[in-house]
């Protein structure tokens, strides 16, 4: 794992800068910060931090984060927030098939598909993303709540996606807990065993050997 670690971080960085550059094509410089502020914190909190949880502990939030995400969209697509974020940012909504759309579909949810898979094999990029996933879950999504509202020319009112936002920011953040917390008690049960293996060795050695006599 290590060994693949200085190559995951120039992915990691690339990722992330492709998904400011196409936030910033898309949809404007504000809405750009706001989406790729997951991709950003993820990125810190990774180097920060590292690949500390395994995917059998984050297996849980992150199945329900991902089902959650997908109701979000659903709601958003209902009730027409891109056409929303237009109105309240001046910029024209990009058709669902132009480049950058695309593009960030697949470096955002495409590559977050990925999670299990790298994280099994404990490949380094697969932390990276776990990170980004929930961070852009658990904060970036709280700007349905912290940002949106405040753009609206009348008055604070309902921004498209924000329901679903109060289940899935939550489950998120347990997610990021789990990326986090779970490996020191990794780390805790590796140094013990450690300690327990050295003291085996020690009696096996001590039985091994002769005793000398006591003196007298």
């Amino acid at each position: 794992m290590r060994s693949e670690f200085p190559e995951a971080v120039t992915e990691a960085v690339g990722l992330t800068a492709a998904a400011l550059v196409l936030g910033l094509w898309a949809f404007g410089p504000l809405a750009a910060v706001v989406f790729t502020a997951g991709f950003l914190g993820g990125l810190a909190l990774w180097l920060a931090l590292g690949g500390r949880g395994r995917w059998a502990d984050i297996r849980i939030p992150y199945w329900i984060a991902l089902g959650l995400f997908v109701a979000h969209r659903i709601e958003e697509k209902q009730w027409g927030f891109f056409a929303f974020l237009s109105g309240v940012t001046g910029v024209p909504t990009p058709g669902i098939t132009s480049i950058p759309v695309i593009s960030l579909v697949v470096i955002s949810v495409g590559a977050w598909l990925l999670v299990p898979a790298l994280m099994r094999r404990e490949h380094p990029l697969g932390y990276y993303l776990a990170w980004t996933f929930f961070a852009s879950l658990g904060v970036t999504e709280l700007a349905h709540f912290v940002v949106f509202p405040w753009l609206i020319p009348t008055g604070p009112g309902y921004v498209p996606g924000m329901v679903a936002v109060l289940v899935l920011a939550p489950v998120a953040w347990w997610g990021c807990g789990d990326c986090g917390e779970d490996s020191l008690v990794s780390s805790v049960s590796v140094s013990g065993s450690k300690r327990d293996a050295g003291r085996g060795g020690e009696h096996a050695t001590r039985r091994g050997r002769s005793v000398p006599p006591a003196r007298r």
